[in-house]
């Protein structure tokens, strides 16, 4: 029988890889953005952020939802870091959440009363930042020169020891939800819009940038 983990993955791949493919991703790898430019990504993430540590906190009692609640992930201070070195010390007042990123911190908001609900946007964000958030993070070092203490903060999982052990444990955890196949569909609807939101925060970042230059 295939795991749960297996049929999110091999659903969803096809969203995953839009994601990525995204305009801005590529301009930002390819180092054609200013640093303030990559500084509209990680303004972007805190926001995110915010809302879904928010909702993990809130949740870590519950049954279902606790057992995807690990403090060792959470971005905000790490955001923080990267923000005040990118923007310096007012960086709080160079930001704010896009139109996009409204939507998806509504999302977030929205399915915290319904546990599966978070687990689909926690794994699709923590999930991506513990695979190829780690490529995009030695490629910004090169671009930008930035080293651990800021500037990358965001992409750097210290506390969680070995990243591969850590996704293993994040599938086993997945595959142990005993979903019946109605559950499992709805959780994979929620993934392709969590990707779908996530891309519309980097086609707004690439509108603002292009529109800024």
């Amino acid at each position: 029988m295939t795991s749960f983990s297996e049929i999110l993955k091999t659903a969803t791949w096809a969203d995953h890889e839009s994601a990525e493919d995204e305009s801005y991703l590529k301009e930002l790898m390819g180092g054609r953005l200013s640093a303030e430019g990559y500084g509209e990504m990680i303004a972007q993430h805190y926001f995110a952020y915010l809302a879904l540590d928010g909702v993990s906190k809130a949740l870590a009692g519950d049954p279902v939802a606790g057992r995807f609640v690990f403090p060792e992930l959470y971005r905000q201070e790490a955001l923080e870091r990267d923000l005040h070195t990118v923007y310096g010390p007012a960086w709080r007042d160079r930001i704010a959440p896009s139109k996009a990123t409204h939507t998806l911190v509504a999302r977030i908001n929205q399915v915290a009363d319904w546990p599966c609900g978070y687990i689909a946007h926690h794994y699709t964000r923590y999930m991506g930042d513990l695979s190829g958030g780690q490529f995009i993070r030695m490629e910004l070092q090169k671009i930008y020169g930035y080293a651990k203490g800021g500037g990358v903060d965001f992409y750097i999982f210290d506390q969680v020891g070995s990243l591969p052990r850590f996704k293993n444990e994040y599938r086993t955890r997945l595959d142990a939800l005993n979903l019946d196949e109605r559950e499992q569909r709805r959780v994979i609807r929620e993934v392709k819009l969590a990707y779908q939101l996530n891309t519309e925060v980097l086609a707004e970042l690439l509108h603002t940038v292009k529109a800024a230059a």
